[in-house]
C-alpha cells in the first residue's frame, strides 16, 4: 500500500507577508511535465484538463487549499517555472503548449533546486512541513544527461527529503524512468490523466489533514480499476 508523506527533520523559527497570512503547515508538491513535441494533440490536451481538474479540486477542500503548496516546472525544447510556489489558493493552472525536445535531466535538477528555496523559507519564516512530492509526467525519453539527476533523487529520497514519483505515458522509457526514480515508476492507462490528478489531489489532501510524523494510507493507483499499471 503506498503511504504518504511524513514530517522532515530539519525543521526550525517570521518575516514573508506570504507566510504571515498563512502560517499553516505545508505539503509542498512540484509537478514536472513533459510539455515535448510527442505530446501534441490529445495528450496536451488531457493534460490540460486534468491540470486545470486538480487545482479545482484541491480548491474545493479548504484546509488542503491552505496547506498544499504547488509548483509547475515544464520541459518541452526548454525548461521553464510556470507557477512558483505558493497555496492552493492562489494555484493559476497554466495552458500548456507542445514543442520541442524533452530535457528531463535539466527539469529535474531545476526543480529539486526549486525545493530546497522553498524549504529555506518554510524554515526561516518558521513553517513546519511534511516530506515534499516530486510528480514527473513524461511521454519519451530525456534528451539532455540525466544521471546527475538520478543520483540526487536517490540521495534525496535515502535522506527523507522528498518523494519522487514517475509517471510514463504512451511510450515513455519506462527503463529510463525506473533508472531515474528509485521508486517504481507507473505507467498511464491511456491518457487518463483527470484520474491521475484527481488521485494526486485527493492523496494531497489527505496528507495536508494529517499529523505530522504520521503515516498516510493512499488508494494504489496500479489496483483494478486504477489509473496506471507496473510494467
Amino acid at each position: 500500500m503506498l503511504e504518504g508523506n511524513n514530517m522532515e527533520d530539519d525543521q526550525m523559527p517570521f518575516g514573508d507577508a506570504e507566510f504571515a497570512d498563512n502560517a499553516e503547515q505545508r505539503c509542498a508538491c512540484i509537478l514536472l511535465l513533459d510539455t515535448s513535441g510527442s505530446m501534441q494533440g490529445d495528450a496536451i490536451d488531457e493534460l490540460n484538463k486534468g491540470l486545470a481538474a486538480f487545482g479545482r479540486e484541491l480548491a474545493d477542500d479548504r484546509l488542503a487549499a491552505k496547506r498544499v503548496d504547488i509548483a509547475v516546472l515544464t520541459f518541452g525544447g526548454k525548461v521553464e517555472t510556470v507557477c512558483q510556489f505558493g497555496a492552493v489558493e492562489t494555484f493559476q493552472p497554466p495552458l500548456l503548449s507542445a514543442k520541442g525536445g524533452t530535457p528531463m535531466g535539466e527539469a529535474v535538477e531545476r526543480g529539486l533546486d526549486l525545493l530546497e528555496a522553498r524549504k529555506s523559507q518554510y524554515r526561516e519564516n518558521g513553517i513546519s512541513y511534511y516530506r515534499p512530492w516530486i510528480f514527473a509526467i513524461t511521454d519519451g525519453a530525456p534528451t539532455d544527461k540525466w544521471e546527475r539527476a538520478a543520483r540526487r533523487i536517490a540521495e534525496g529520497e535515502h535522506r527523507k527529503q522528498f518523494a519522487f514519483y514517475a509517471v510514463g505515458v504512451d511510450q515513455a522509457d519506462m527503463d529510463m524512468l525506473g533508472e531515474l526514480s528509485v521508486r517504481t515508476p507507473l505507467r498511464l492507462n491511456g491518457l487518463a490523466f483527470a484520474e491521475l490528478f484527481r488521485w494526486l489531489s485527493s492523496s494531497l489532501s489527505s496528507v495536508s489533514r494529517s499529523n505530522p510524523g504520521e503515516a498516510v494510507p493512499l488508494e494504489n493507483p496500479a489496483a483494478p480499476g486504477g489509473w496506471a499499471t507496473v510494467d
